[in-house]
């Protein structure tokens, strides 16, 4: 997979308290990933960016919720969610800070 494609893949870190409580009791963490993106993908993507071994990736469709605005009924967008678990003892680190 090229670097490219690496770079569309992860869209960004999904923080939220569901995705803290399974990151402490289960090394996982959760990223929004492309629509298109598919597992081997993602395991890759996370392993050359953060430098870590991924064990095991899980993907969910989100399905995007329907709002009421002044225009009437509108809805967001459909999204892609992908729980990622690193091998025991590694740790991504999303602060960058040391």
């Amino acid at each position: 997979m090229n670097n490219e494609r690496i770079m569309k893949v992860l869209l960004g870190p999904h923080i939220t308290e569901k995705a803290a409580i399974v990151g402490d009791s289960g090394n996982q963490y959760v990223f929004k990933v492309a629509t298109d993106a598919t597992k081997p993908e993602i395991k890759s993507a996370v392993e050359k960016l953060f430098e870590v071994e991924v064990d095991a990736v899980r993907v969910t469709n989100m399905k995007g919720k329907t709002k009421r605005t002044n225009q009437g009924m509108g809805r967001r967008k459909d999204w892609k969610k992908a729980y990622v678990r690193v091998k025991a003892g590694q740790v991504i680190d999303f602060g960058g800070s040391e």
